[in-house]
């Protein structure tokens, strides 16, 4: 038995807030699909469960963190400085998104595909006018779904926790559905270590073009970085990831330890990985089911 120390937000209230409608919580469509039936009302979805948690007791609280995976984390990046308006001024409110920063980059047969379906998934949920307006007055609507588009522009201290290799951006956005014909990435897309050299060339471009992406938003006092080189997605939500002896390390920092030091003011982190094959912490899928009854 493994007795884990981390303690820091032992006695806070965690709230799950489930998600279904793939528009990050921004539609606000009046009229149903009438095609699916499906509502696209994702940001009177937010305002709802806004309005609950702060007839709860959230409207006294003096600290609060915005935190999502995947989508969620674009949700917290999109909704970070308006959940902080929610709240009282003297509290301390700050976002950490996990996976959520998803970049715009030509696909490898030289397509803006996830381009057009993020300017689809805005069209389609009527999110224009929920998106930042710091955004939306200089650019297509389309493009501030893309967090680079907007992160700059948050007053709110924000945490930024993504794998370099980020396997749903690799299997979505560089190699996106239709950009691999022969499927001779297939292999390469399970799983890092099986990429061909050429392929391992093409990904490691692929990071430093997120990592170019990801320096465009300046230094900042305010801002957290674990940028790590593994092949995952999603790093908060399990604790073989999250805190356990066999978890991600940067800096010789769990994921846990890192994101506590910095909403709890101890010490900043902001750190970036060197590329693969440096890493030798990165959890693997086999590692997390071991781990997850420690």
């Amino acid at each position: 038995m493994v007795l884990l120390k981390f303690v820091e937000f032992y006695n806070w209230n965690r709230v799950y807030v489930r998600y279904c409608d793939g528009g990050s919580f921004t539609g606000d469509v009046e009229a149903v699909d009438p095609d699916s039936g499906l509502h696209y009302r994702g940001a009177r979805i937010f305002k709802a469960i806004m309005e609950e948690l702060l007839a709860q007791g959230m409207n006294t609280s003096q600290y609060a963190i915005l935190s999502g995976c995947s989508a969620g984390g674009l949700t917290t990046i999109l909704h970070c400085d308006n959940f902080r308006g929610l709240l009282l001024t003297s509290a301390k409110v700050k976002c950490f998104s996990d996976a959520g920063y998803f970049v715009d980059h030509m696909d490898i047969s030289g397509k803006a595909y996830i381009e057009q379906y993020f300017s689809d998934i805005v069209t389609l949920h009527g999110s224009a006018k929920n998106l930042p307006p710091s955004c939306t007055s200089r650019m297509k609507p389309g493009l501030c779904f893309f967090p680079q588009n907007v992160a700059q522009q948050i007053q709110t201290p924000l945490f930024i926790l993504n794998a370099a290799y980020d396997h749903w951006q690799v299997r979505n956005i560089l190699v996106a559905p239709g950009a691999d014909a022969e499927g001779t990435w297939e292999s390469c897309k399970a799983h890092i270590k099986n990429c061909t050299p050429d392929q391992l060339k093409v990904l490691q471009g692929f990071r430093l073009d997120f990592l170019k992406e990801l320096k465009k938003l300046g230094p900042s006092s305010i801002r957290g970085y674990y940028i790590n080189s593994c092949d995952s997605h999603c790093q908060t939500q399990q604790q073989a990831y999250w805190f356990g002896p066999n978890s991600p390390r940067l800096f010789n920092k769990t994921i846990a330890e890192a994101i506590g030091d910095w909403v709890l003011d101890k010490k900043q982190f902001q750190h970036i990985d060197d590329p693969f094959p440096c890493d030798k912490t990165c959890v693997e899928a086999s590692d997390i089911i071991s781990s997850q009854d420690i």
